[in-house]
């Protein structure tokens, strides 16, 4: 079984930045591919951005592009979400998921994840 903890939420002004953690706690050494997620009130769960499992690949939403970076040291399983120039429609739960082990690709959809975290709030106001 994987945990996965995120960190970093809050609220922000147009514009600003946050970044955000999320750390997998597993019993074994396996490196996963792992992405952020983020679901909007009343809206379906859609991909942010998406690392393969050593972090040399990265894919990223048509939205976000130019503006959030994500990183993942491949020999640890922790991913980071990098959020400058934020909208307010960026304004989101974000939530971070894990692959099984034995995918190692860069995947976006939310059927391709095994392992999600509770979520952490980003609001950004106007």
């Amino acid at each position: 079984q994987v945990q996965l903890v995120e960190s970093g939420g809050g609220e922000v002004q147009a514009g600003g930045s946050l970044r955000l953690s999320c750390a997998a706690a597993s019993r074994t050494s396996d490196t996963y591919s792992m992405g952020w997620f983020r679901q909007a009130p009343g809206k379906e769960r859609d991909i942010v951005a998406a690392v393969n499992w050593n972090g040399e690949n990265a894919l990223y939403a048509e939205s976000v592009e130019g503006r959030f970076t994500i990183s993942k040291d491949g020999a640890k399983n922790t991913v980071h979400l990098q959020m400058n120039s934020l909208k307010p429609e960026d304004t989101a739960v974000y939530y971070c998921a894990a692959r099984n082990p034995l995918h190692r690709g860069t995947y976006t959809t939310v059927h391709d994840y095994d392992y999600w975290g509770q979520g952490t709030q980003v609001t950004v106001s106007s």
